[in-house]
């Protein structure tokens, strides 16, 4: 007993899927267009021909494709004396002719692909028919020019980084021009998923998750723009808890970062940086509990980390930091390298740590270690001090204490 023919398979999947695109249509009519109901394409009968269409005249001269492109002209003309009479009324959409066009190439995919090539493409006709109202949202939501700054970015990674040499050819630095701006890359693209959460998928949902989502891209914006928050409003444990929580995602921020650049030196800080953090989480839990009368919405806005300058001038400190740590393990060994790491924890040290997972020097992988939990450490003592300066001694000073101790035991970790 044989089994059914491909033939027959795929012209079956093609009805099913066409068939049930035109009922998916009919409901998207009646939901959001009940008054324009004369103004469309077709029933779900009228898709199901479409689709057998397609399907027929594709088998017919699969080669040249001569008939299947005539019968998509002819419904296509046809559909332009309908688009005619809409704009007529005033009307512009297309999306009928769009979900018709997708509907005749069923056949064709079908024939072509696997099962999951056609299923996929029902699923999001399916998808984007329903997701009008979160669509329409998300873009009359959306800040362009934050798109226009990603799209700039994929552009430069995209092609510039394809381009860029992966050899050893700048002088006096251990590391490729494509290997720099990797980094700019990896670390923009941290920090700007991060700001995208925050921004756009919780917006103004409490302090406490724009601590969390703001410490995966700068916790220190968010602990300046947080304790400026809670000057103005005295003492809050949200605001200490979101502050605190900041810093905890600093740690796992950080973690992510060594797994990309140095699975190696990731492994050892595994350890002290997911207990830092998970202690970090945990007082900020606490406060949290504290406060849960007290929640209210934050207007946290900060500015775009994927600003094309600001990618440049972190390549930059990137370089300088090399060279600069290139000079101190030369110059000063590891004693030298741990006060640096000190000092440049009152900067931004994603540069720095980038410079250490990085380059190849003549220090022992656990200096390396040490030093970037010294800078993690240090890092946090100047939030320490932010949050008390600009949270004040009664709105800053619980947040302050928390992060300032989690910055000696950072260090005392590293040390000892």
């Amino acid at each position: 007993m044989t089994g059914l023919s491909p033939d027959l398979i795929h012209l079956i999947i093609t009805v099913v899927f066409s068939f049930l695109v035109g009922m998916e249509l009919k409901t998207y009519r009646q939901q959001y267009h009940a008054k324009e109901e004369n103004l469309f394409f077709g029933t779900a009968r009228t898709y199901t021909f479409i689709g057998i269409l397609g399907y027929v005249f594709y088998k017919i001269d699969p080669v040249h494709l001569i008939p299947y492109i005539a019968v998509m002209i002819t419904l296509s003309l046809l559909f332009l004396v309908l688009y005619m009479k809409k704009i007529e009324e005033g009307r512009s959409s297309i999306l009928p002719y769009v979900v018709m066009l997708s509907v005749y190439a069923f056949g064709p995919v079908t024939e072509l692909f696997e099962l999951w090539m056609p299923s996929l493409l029902f699923v999001l006709i399916v998808f984007l028919l329903n997701a009008k109202p979160s669509l329409q949202r998300f873009s009359n939501d959306i800040n362009m020019h934050e798109f226009e700054t990603l799209g700039k970015m994929v552009l430069l990674s995209a092609v510039i980084l394809p381009l860029l040499p992966n050899t050893h050819t700048i002088p006096y630095l251990p590391i490729s021009p494509f290997k720099i701006w990797l980094a700019v890359v990896v670390v923009s693209g941290i920090s700007y998923g991060g700001y995208l959460v925050q921004k756009y998928i919780f917006p103004s949902k409490g302090y406490f998750l724009t601590g969390i989502f703001g410490g995966t891209y700068s916790s220190t914006a968010t602990t300046v723009v947080l304790a400026r928050k809670a000057k103005a409003g005295g003492d809050n444990p949200v605001i200490d808890a979101a502050i605190i929580a900041a810093t905890s995602m600093m740690y796992l921020r950080l973690l992510v970062v060594a797994v990309v650049f140095n699975f190696s030196v990731a492994r050892s800080l595994a350890l002290p940086f997911l207990v830092l953090a998970a202690a970090g989480m945990l007082i900020a839990f606490v406060y949290m509990k504290q406060g849960e009368k007290r929640t209210a919405s934050s207007d946290f806005v900060d500015k775009n980390p994927l600003e094309f300058g600001t990618a440049f001038l972190f390549a930059g400190l990137f370089v300088l930091m090399m060279l600069v740590t290139h000079f101190v393990i030369g110059q000063y060994g590891n004693s030298g390298l741990q006060i640096l790491s000190f000092v440049v924890g009152f900067t931004d040290i994603d540069p720095f740590i980038l410079s250490l997972l990085t380059g190849k020097y003549t220090v022992a992988q656990t200096e390396l270690v040490t030093a970037i939990m010294i800078a993690a450490g240090s890092n946090n003592l100047l939030k320490a001090a932010y949050s008390l300066w600009f949270g004040g001694w009664k709105g800053g000073m619980h947040s302050a204490v928390w992060i300032a101790l989690l910055g000696v035991a950072t260090i005392v970790w590293a040390l000892y």
